[in-house]
């Protein structure tokens, strides 16, 4: 009896030690098998592919794919694609950077792609060197016909590099919403965690103003944490795009009326 217990215990063991091994060979295979985050971008060679593919030239805006706010109260994002636009609930991926630029029209209903009178490229100093703070047109009621609105435009421009894209998308948040995406940088800053180290996700959602015209508002939220090493390539690279990017003039071109 106690031998046949011995063998008993025996054949478990090894049967146990086999199922073991089997699974720590799955777990490895599945390591081995994930698949890469998907953003193609955060590798040494990008800034150098893409310097290589346009040489000479500066990352002005006509490079960049740009979404904006929709109108009406849409909670839908028409987003430029190969074959056409294309409609999104959300956009997700890395905010390289950002800037907030503000831009003053000395006509009410400027023809789109007219260069603005004055512009900011961070609403505090114009590019003739005057205080934004200062400005007549910063003052809430300025602008003709709306009532409590600036005559100053005031936005966030979000690089937002998305999963399979060398190139970032724009995303256009309106004064309305810019305070919401301070808010959310606050909260990572809060976390000491960098914009660029997490995938956002950006979502809109229907509001009413004072006047009762429906507008959207721009929800940001943090989906996932990168790794280490991406978390690093994605700063690495980020510091370099933005630094390329404020190099060139696609910042006041973007603010052309439309």
């Amino acid at each position: 009896m106690i031998m046949e217990n011995t063998n008993l215990k025996s054949r478990l063991n090894t049967k146990v030690q086999t199922i073991q091994e089997a699974e720590q060979s799955q777990q490895l295979a599945l390591v081995e098998n994930a698949s890469p985050s998907g953003y193609l971008a955060l590798n040494d060679s990008t800034m150098e592919l893409i310097r290589e593919n346009l040489p000479d030239q500066s990352l002005n805006y006509q490079l960049f794919d740009v979404v904006k706010s929709p109108s009406g109260g849409s909670t839908v994002f028409t987003v430029p694609g190969l074959s056409g636009d294309e409609a999104e609930k959300e956009l997700t991926g890395i905010v390289l950077g950002y800037t907030t630029p503000r831009a003053y029209w000395d006509t009410p209903d400027p023809v789109e792609g007219t260069p603005p009178t004055c512009f900011s490229h961070n609403s505090l100093v114009s590019e003739s060197g005057k205080v934004c703070a200062h400005c007549p047109f910063n003052d809430y009621g300025s602008k003709d016909g709306e009532t409590g609105a600036k005559a100053c435009k005031e936005s966030v421009l979000l690089f937002l590099l998305r999963p399979g894209n060398v190139l970032p998308l724009l995303v256009r948040v309106p004064v309305t919403s810019k305070g919401l995406f301070l808010r959310y940088t606050a909260r990572l800053t809060s976390a000491l965690t960098p914009l660029n180290g997490v995938v956002t996700r950006i979502s809109l959602k229907k509001a009413t103003s004072r006047g009762g015209k429906p507008y959207a508002l721009f929800h940001f939220e943090a989906v996932s944490a990168l790794s280490p090493e991406e978390a690093a390539s994605a700063k690495a690279f980020a510091r370099q795009f933005m630094e390329a990017v404020k190099a060139s003039e696609a910042i006041p071109k973007l603010e052309a009326a439309g």
